[in-house]
């Protein structure tokens, strides 16, 4: 039996910290005098009021969350900040409709960048700040900020965690998940505050570094500029932003390894990263050559664009500097490709994993050597570690999950009208969380134009594609509500 007030009562620890969280835009638009403060302030006291609300007429659960209701927590922890966090642009002018902010703060915080703003320079400094803030908080931030404020570690800490970061590298490297979470956040930290101060370095004032670190941690891809990174005109500034989302893209266990253990042999050695590694210089290499054999760029220009376009699709950040719709097809199919493949398991990226397409290619090699050798007995291993045979049945079923999931998502956008290759565009941006797509979702696009009924299914699949579609689509199932 499912324990409502338990997962209430959590859940309003957990909204009165979200609206702490609010407190940065809040805190600089009263310092910069922005007109629109007093819009962050209202949404601050509405989620603080709800969270206040639940935590005091929830009674405090006298055991820890079941596995049931630990998976429900999870998925409402995410449409609870969907829904709050779209809150500041809902009392805005900007934003249109209650569909319209539901999707950018959807999209904020699943870090997918996709956006329904034609002109986004004609958003208040304040939003603008919480748009690519909310990417930082989806980033790591959620799962931080839910562990954090939890008095007892148990009541959906660990849900939290292992929705986050599932796959193979989804593992505790310390005792406790509170001193995992300590140890993560150490990382994440560090970096923001690295790339913040570089990109000052860089020539970026104040203002635009915080937001841009934000979106590059977070691999999100919002931007304070409607021509995103390509509007600075800077190759300095596009170098450290693919240098920091290709660590953003990287496994935050095996950087915690590299940086706090200081054991960069075992960092070098993992297989997921030297793969990640060399399927990012292949595609740049590959779509370097095309540029420079069948659109006239420079070497450098050619190698810049690529590395960068290579780099925010594989980690899933959406940022851009080209418009790869021109491109030579074969460029554009090997960046679908990198949508689906996305970084390496228990990062901030989205996609499928590395590991998890290197896992599935073993699995079909062994196919091949079963069907040669009937009688044979061969084992999956990946690194060296023999992989259990659940683990594989997980994965099988998770890419039957992702597949399905898409192939009816396209179905129903389809049928509002929506043409063939924006719908798979669509869903392929919004499953694996990158933004920017092909057709009328391009990299020079937006989804404005998409119905309304379209912009909630794909919202859906953003946190469906976040916690790896297993969390939300279990609780549809009547098997999950059945005592």
């Amino acid at each position: 039996m499912i324990h409502r007030s338990a997962i209430t009562y959590v859940l309003g620890q957990f909204l009165l910290a979200f609206a702490g969280a609010m407190l940065l835009p809040l805190t600089y638009g009263l310092l910069s005098g922005a007109p629109d403060a007093m819009t962050m302030a209202w949404a601050l006291c509405t989620t603080a009021s709800a969270g206040a609300v639940l935590f005091i007429f929830s009674p405090r659960p006298e055991r820890e969350l079941s596995q049931r209701e630990g998976l429900l927590l999870v998925v409402a922890v995410w449409v609870c900040v969907s829904f709050f966090g779209s809150l500041p642009f809902l009392f805005s002018p900007n934003f249109e409709t209650f569909t319209d902010a539901v999707f950018e703060s959807t999209s904020g915080f699943t870090t997918t960048g996709a956006t329904v703003l034609g002109d986004i320079e004609a958003l208040t400094p304040t939003l603008q700040l919480w748009r690519c803030f909310s990417h930082w908080l989806g980033g790591m931030g959620i799962v931080l900020l839910g562990i954090a404020i939890l008095p007892l570690v148990g009541h959906g800490g660990m849900h939290l965690y292992r929705a986050e970061f599932s796959g193979a590298t989804s593992e505790k490297l310390k005792p406790r998940i509170a001193e995992t979470a300590r140890s993560l956040g150490k990382i994440y930290f560090s970096l923001t505050l690295v790339l913040y101060f570089v990109l000052r370095l860089a020539g970026m004032d104040a203002y635009e570094a915080m937001c841009h670190t934000f979106s590059t941690l977070g691999t999100g891809g919002f931007s304070t500029r409607e021509s995103s990174i390509a509007g600075f005109e800077s190759p300095v500034v596009e170098y450290l932003i693919i240098l920091f989302m290709l660590l953003a893209g990287i496994s935050f266990a095996q950087q915690y390894r590299l940086w706090i253990q200081r054991r960069p042999g075992r960092f070098l050695a993992d297989v997921e990263i030297r793969s990640y590694v060399l399927l990012v210089v292949v595609s740049t290499l590959i779509i370097a050559v095309l540029l420079v054999l069948h659109h006239g760029y420079a070497i450098e220009s050619a190698f810049r664009s690529s590395l960068f376009q290579v780099s925010t699709i594989i980690t899933t950040t959406g940022f851009v500097t080209d418009d790869f719709e021109v491109w030579h097809p074969l460029a554009q199919l090997m960046l679908l490709a990198l949508m689906f493949v996305g970084g390496c398991t228990g990062s901030t990226a989205g996609g499928l994993k590395v590991a998890r397409i290197l896992l599935l290619s073993k699995v079909v090699d062994r196919e091949f050597k079963r069907m040669v050798e009937p009688r044979g007995v061969f084992s999956v291993r990946l690194g060296g570690v023999v992989i259990p045979e659940g683990t594989i049945q997980s994965l099988l079923n998770l890419i039957y999950l992702a597949f399905v999931v898409n192939f009816a998502s396209c179905l129903f956008l389809a049928a509002m009208g929506v043409d063939v290759l924006t719908s798979i565009a669509a869903v392929a941006a919004s499953m694996f969380n990158i933004g920017p797509g092909l057709g009328g979702v391009g990299p020079l696009d937006n989804y404005a134009h998409l119905p309304a009924l379209a912009k909630w299914v794909l919202s859906g699949c953003m946190i469906a594609g976040r916690l790896e579609f297993y969390t939300v689509l279990v609780i549809l199932t009547p098997a999950f509500w059945r005592k």
